[in-house]
């Protein structure tokens, strides 16, 4: 019985699994086409502030293929993300008691949009700005060029770092719903936060005071957005225990 159980499991887990990649390939053979677009959107905000004449340059010979492909996958890797995170939950739930129900799915939910959000934030925000403060700097007689593949990079490293920073909220509120921290214990080592999160911005991001500000004053904000949550959800536990 317990052979037949586990191999009903890995029988179940191998169809979310092929559901899940389906999903993806699907998605990425329908933006195939369109890759070298997804990638000038991609690079637009470095492109807008170029100096007049300028481009960007690809040194590796099959650069400008791979690259475009590279982007094109990340962004079917997002879009099917729902389907993604719906095979993992079909998978997992029949064994989850209905309180870890309530508590794991909100999670993973608010997990994804904020780490969208933080990529929406560093897209539309951060990357202009960091990238006029750049091309200012340019000493005269250098030409701002950058190859595609270090872009790529680039952007994607500030992607995972603003994606990550967002998630503060959600570990604030998962550290206080299994009673590792209290709200007073958060708010006391406030100060302790805000240092930490210029130490950390000036570890994940570039070497400007620009990119480490605009990453180290949200993650300041997220925490506090994630003491409140943490109130809240405690009060709310107390009217349902009364």
């Amino acid at each position: 019985m317990i052979e037949q159980s586990l191999l009903a499991h890995l029988i179940e887990l191998r169809t979310r699994l092929v559901r899940a990649l389906v999903g993806f390939f699907l998605i990425f053979l329908g933006l195939f086409h369109w890759s070298g677009t997804i990638y000038h959107l991609l690079a637009r905000p470095l492109l807008q502030h170029l100096p007049a004449g300028s481009n960007m340059i690809a040194i590796e010979v099959t650069a400008p293929f791979f690259v475009p492909m590279k982007v094109t996958m990340l962004v079917a890797l997002l879009i099917s993300l729902p389907n993604t995170l719906y095979q993992i939950w079909a998978f997992v739930a029949p064994g989850l008691y209905s309180h870890e129900k309530r508590l794991i799915l909100p999670l993973v939910v608010s997990s994804v949009l904020l780490f969208c959000l933080g990529m929406a934030f560093a897209y539309f925000l951060v990357f202009p700005l960091v990238f006029t403060f750049m091309a200012a700097v340019t000493p005269s007689g250098v030409s701002m060029m950058t190859d595609i593949d270090k872009y790529l990079s680039f952007v994607l490293g500030m992607f995972v770092s603003f994606g990550a920073a967002f998630e503060v909220p959600v570990v604030v509120v998962l550290l206080v719903r299994i009673g590792i921290l209290t709200v007073a214990k958060l708010r006391a080592g406030r100060p302790y936060v805000i240092v930490g999160a210029f130490v950390v911005a000036a570890i994940v991001t570039p070497p400007d005071v620009l990119s480490q500000t605009m990453l180290a004053v949200p993650l300041w904000l997220l925490y506090e957005a994630g003491i409140l949550a943490a109130l809240f959800m405690q009060r709310q536990q107390a009217r349902s225990a009364s």
